[in-house]
This record gives structure tokens, sequence and C-alpha cells, in this order.
């Protein structure tokens, strides 16, 4: 699953976007490396997320099931 996709299914962030938006600004790091928005997300990375002086850590535990488009 894309890391923008991922941070708005589980509800970090509202909109897609704005995660997307976060991601392309250089805001999202993986495993301490600033990643894209179309980085895909593994079980085991660990995801900080920069707002400002703020910072939002996060682990992935398990990718939220994705539905198939008919």
């Amino acid at each position: 699953m894309r890391l923008d996709k991922y941070l708005k299914e589980m509800r970090i962030i509202k909109r897609r976007t704005v995660a997307n938006a976060l991601c392309n600004n250089d805001k999202v790091s993986v495993n301490g490396v600033v990643k894209k928005a179309f980085y895909e997300v593994a079980v085991g990375d660990k995801i900080a997320i920069r707002y400002g002086e703020n910072e939002i850590t996060h682990e992935v535990i398990k990718i939220p099931y994705e539905r198939k488009k008919k």
C-alpha cells in the first residue's frame, strides 16, 4: 500500500491530498529515510511525520485490507 494512502487509511492524516503534500515536501520519513508518497509500506516500518516543530511517530503493525476495484 502506498505511503500516502496508508496514512489516510490508518487515520493518522485525515485527507490523502494532505498526506501526499507532506510526503512530497520531505516531511515524512520511514526508518529514518525521507520517502515520497509512492513508497510501498511494509510491516515493521517506523514512520515519522514532522508538523512544524512537532513530530508524530508510528510503527506499522499490519497493513489494512485494500479494496479491489471492479
